[in-house]
């Protein structure tokens, strides 16, 4: 079963439960993976859907930021319970040092490719194979730190 469908089956699970507040934020992912689709007049598969969801979960957590600084603890805490249905649907997350591994390994495969020593100049190549190695698996956050160690070291 893809992706898209488990989250269809579990929005009407939540609707047989009347779990209005888990059903609210899968129906926001499915608009969300629907307007992908006809934007780019494509049928979406699980890594676009893991890459919406990753989006979605970047915006639950700027927004939890913002209203903790307002101090609006209670729209905080719906954006928290979005979140945590919402990583429900990501594939499980790799360690710092699984993160950190992975990224010196694709630093010293672009090295070897390039034929010389990758630097800070690279960032955008070594960043773009990252990316296509790692979308979903990890925090592109802590991605980008460890390109960056990795590059300055």
């Amino acid at each position: 079963m893809s992706l898209k469908d488990r989250i269809t089956e579990d929005m009407k699970t939540a609707m047989r439960a009347k779990d209005s507040a888990r059903l609210g934020t899968i129906r926001l992912l499915l608009a969300a993976i629907k307007q992908k689709e006809v934007d780019e007049r494509v049928v979406v598969d699980d890594v676009a859907v893991v890459a919406i969801v990753d989006k979605l979960m970047k915006q639950r957590k700027d927004s939890i930021e913002a209203f903790q600084k307002a101090a609006r603890i209670d729209l905080a805490d719906k954006e928290a319970a979005e979140l945590i249905v919402l990583q429900a649907y990501l594939p499980a997350r790799l360690s710092a040092d699984e993160v950190t591994t992975a990224v010196k390994a694709i630093v010293s495969g672009l090295s070897v490719e390039l034929g010389r020593p990758v630097g800070p100049a690279d960032m955008g190549k070594v960043m773009g194979a990252v990316k296509a190695q790692l979308t979903g698996k990890a925090d592109m956050g802590q991605v980008s730190a460890a390109v960056k160690a990795a590059l300055a070291g």
